[in-house]
């Protein structure tokens, strides 16, 4: 299955960027026409509520490496460039090293899914004032420009496949995994599809799932996925 699909009928959006940052409960900016950007890295540190809320595993949604998006060569590999960058391996410059190929295929393995109920999170906001006076909170709150983190995705291990438009130099594998140091696994013959495995012992985030703070006149009213219809991160 096709790995986007499989996050995005969960109510999940895979992080394609190099910013891996994200968090539950954090809040995030949406405003028209902009990316969205980190507005408070706590939803404490914008809202005072006596509802506790608690963050829990949800282990009926995993993603493995069955599952993976599949795109064009030189699109793969400028995603791979990306993410490489976000997990503190940009020094690798794949880009430099793979120059043609005919697909790139990107998954992951070894996931957790951790989540915060969405009822606790609407009951802590229908009880809730802001933390102190802010008019600008207020205006984005009254906007719906705010975004809530409810669930992440992490993973322990990077799985990439290059297929080759025709065959590798000889030694294309042995130079890789001398400049990974170790951080990645490189496998694969002059003729087979290059195979990349990080090797990283800490999860990094993968997929968030979002939910828009609709607010009216300061009341607050519901939480509203937005997963479906666009991609924020």
């Amino acid at each position: 299955m096709k790995l986007s699909k499989h996050l995005r009928d969960a109510g999940y959006d895979l992080i394609e960027g190099p910013v891996r940052n994200h968090k539950l409960l954090q809040l995030w900016l949406k405003q028209p026409g902009n990316e969205a950007e980190l507005y408070y890295s706590d939803i404490n540190h914008a809202f005072n509520s006596p509802v506790q809320l608690t963050i829990a595993e949800d282990p009926a949604f995993s993603v493995d490496s069955s599952k993976t998006n599949e795109y064009g060569f030189n699109i793969g590999v400028s995603l791979l460039d990306e993410i490489l960058k976000s997990l503190g391996l940009g020094n690798l410059e794949l880009s430099a090293k793979v120059k043609s190929g005919k697909k790139v295929t990107i998954g992951y393995d070894n996931s957790l899914t951790k989540i915060v109920a969405i009822g606790e999170v609407e009951n802590y906001l229908s009880m809730a004032d802001f933390r102190h006076p802010n008019p600008v909170l207020l205006r984005n709150a009254n906007r719906n420009n705010i975004l809530v983190i409810t669930g992440v995705v992490v993973a322990k291990n990077l799985v990439v496949e290059i297929a080759p438009d025709g065959g590798w130099d000889a030694g294309l594998t042995a130079s890789l995994n001398q400049v990974a140091d170790g951080k990645l696994e490189f496998s694969g013959s002059s003729q087979q599809s290059l195979k990349m495995v990080s090797c990283g012992n800490t999860f990094f985030p993968i997929a968030v799932k979002a939910n828009r703070i609709d607010f009216d006149n300061g009341i607050f009213r519901r939480l509203e996925p937005v997963t479906d219809t666009r991609n924020f991160f």
